[in-house]
């Protein structure tokens, strides 16, 4: 999954906003570190805890034309995307976690809850094609 960056250059240093996320924004004195940056804004911003049930932009499929200003793809990190695209799920489906957990066949929500983290996320392939099978329209392909 990636999401893009508009780079501005000031008079001492660079900063980039993310195109999809409005609020998503980062800065550096360099680009070698701006894009560094980048990753890691992009990545903490969709990172938001599990109960907030605010859904993300998609990210665009072709990066759009600025003219004079550079524009670069970020990529999600793949435990960043899995975990925004399952809470997303099942936001869209207005489902609750513990819903979520019995559909996907947990037994206890604390295990999926770890789904919905980026930090604790690391699915089963039996997870994978739970969800495959549960939610056929799951992005699965934007996670890599």
């Amino acid at each position: 999954m990636f999401y893009h960056f508009k780079i501005h250059k000031e008079t001492k240093g660079y900063w980039a906003e993310c195109i999809e996320l409005d609020g998503c924004y980062t800065q550096a004195q360099n680009i070698k570190d701006l894009r560094i940056k980048m990753k890691e804004a992009l990545d903490l911003f969709l990172s938001e805890p599990e109960k907030s049930n605010h859904l993300f932009a998609m990210p665009l499929k072709k990066a759009p034309k600025y003219k004079g200003r550079s524009v670069e793809k970020v990529h999600v990190d793949p435990s960043v995307a899995f975990s925004m695209l399952i809470r997303q799920t099942r936001i869209k489906k207005s489902l609750t976690l513990r819903e979520m957990a019995s559909i996907l066949n947990y037994k206890n929500i604390n295990t999926y809850v770890k789904l919905e983290k980026a930090k604790t996320c690391n699915p089963q392939l039996r997870t994978l094609a739970n969800i495959k099978q549960q939610f056929s329209n799951f992005p699965m392909a934007l996670i890599f």
